[in-house]
């Protein structure tokens, strides 16, 4: 499988950045309706994905009078960098199936972990049915 055919491009991937803010991160994902966004660092290296779990826990955990460090709290701070797992851009189909089962979308990393693009469910499924007919 050559997973930069099914993957969809770095430049055509919602992103966000460890220093952008909990503001700035809820925005986004409520604009484009997305459970899970990835993030990347300032070298632009993947660091993991945000997702709408990662922004409740942090609103349930503000008390009322702290509404400020929405506009201030950075993504890095609330992200799980365990979440979201990367492959590498020379992975084997096996791995990419065995990660896609496991999250709707698999960031593919190069081997200096700078992000090339995601494969989703659907575009591995598509291919998976195309090599059915």
């Amino acid at each position: 499988m050559n997973i930069a055919k099914i993957m969809t491009p770095k430049v055509f991937t919602v992103l966000l950045h460890e220093d952008n803010t909990v503001r700035q991160g809820y925005e986004l994902m409520k604009e484009k309706g997305y459970t899970a966004i990835p993030v990347l660092d300032s070298g632009e290296r993947y660091a993991g994905a945000v997702t709408e779990g990662d922004f409740l826990r942090f609103l349930m955990d503000m008390d009322e009078g702290s509404c400020g460090l929405r506009d201030t709290t950075k993504i890095g701070h609330i992200m799980r960098r365990n979440f979201c797992r990367p492959i590498h851009i020379d992975a084997d189909e096996d791995a990419v199936i065995n990660a896609i089962i496991q999250q709707n979308f698999v960031p593919v990393v190069d081997s200096q972990e700078a992000l090339c693009g995601i494969v989703t469910r659907r575009k591995l499924i598509e291919y998976l049915a195309g090599r059915l007919d």
